[in-house]
């Protein structure tokens, strides 16, 4: 039997568009996202499911949040981009932004999926959330895909750059010495100091034997962590 979308959904799903700002030519696309496999095995109507859409919006999603960190950080480097791109395309975030725009509450799913918390399951939703962007492509065209994408990390991206650029300087350092020296990098624990809820570390780096800077943190990573940027702009100045 031929698969028809009731008014009901219908009038769902224009609510649903209007929501993440992206008015929808075809509904049935957007329906086709939201419909989880196990719904469309348990249907009798031959439905499609949201699992080629998907496929597709995952390479969409690259293209975009690629596109969209270019033009935001053009002093970023590739390797700083990458970084970026990786948390901002993570199961973890996807499923997040997911549950901000309240997919769960408008997937299909089959009765043992739904019963078993498939709504809120981070599989289901980072799939459906990349099944969306799917959808927008095929309907709206990239540069309406590529604008709902920026959308999305909009206010993702401000805490990416800070926790994965910014603080990662030891990346930083290495790709350094890599490209320019082509030495062996080192760190070691110099002291300790302070009770053990308080502990605060010193590490020093040394970069070919020599000691190229010192840092000090609540954690061994941390002061390490320093030790890199103090090394970093030690290196900068030469």
């Amino acid at each position: 039997m031929a698969y028809e979308m009731t008014e009901e959904r219908r009038a769902e799903l224009v609510r649903l568009s209007e929501q993440i700002g992206v008015p929808f030519h075809r509904l049935s696309l957007l329906d086709e996202a939201l419909t989880h496999s196990s719904y469309t095995n348990e249907s009798k109507n031959c439905m499609p499911h949201n699992e080629r859409l998907e496929f597709l919006g995952d390479a969409v999603l690259e293209l975009a949040s690629s596109t969209y960190l270019y033009e935001r950080f053009p002093d970023c480097s590739e390797g700083e981009l990458t970084k970026m791109r990786a948390s901002l395309v993570q199961s973890e975030t996807l499923a997040r932004l997911a549950r901000g725009l309240e997919l769960g509450s408008h997937l299909l799913l089959g009765r043992g999926e739904l019963l078993g918390g498939g709504a809120d399951r981070q599989n289901n939703l980072e799939n459906a959330f990349e099944a969306v962007i799917g959808a927008v492509y095929l309907d709206g065209g990239w540069e309406t895909a590529r604008d709902y994408v920026a959308r999305q990390f909009a206010t993702e991206v401000l805490s990416v750059k800070r926790s994965h650029v910014s603080r990662d300087y030891k990346t930083t350092l290495q790709e350094h010495i890599q490209q320019k020296r082509h030495e062996s990098i080192s760190y070691e624990l110099i002291g300790e100091s302070g009770p053990d809820h308080d502990k605060r570390f010193t590490t020093r780096v040394l970069i070919g034997g020599e000691s190229m800077g010192e840092g000090t943190g609540r954690s061994k990573k941390e002061a390490e962590q320093q030790a890199a940027a103090e090394a970093l702009s030690h290196l900068k100045r030469r």
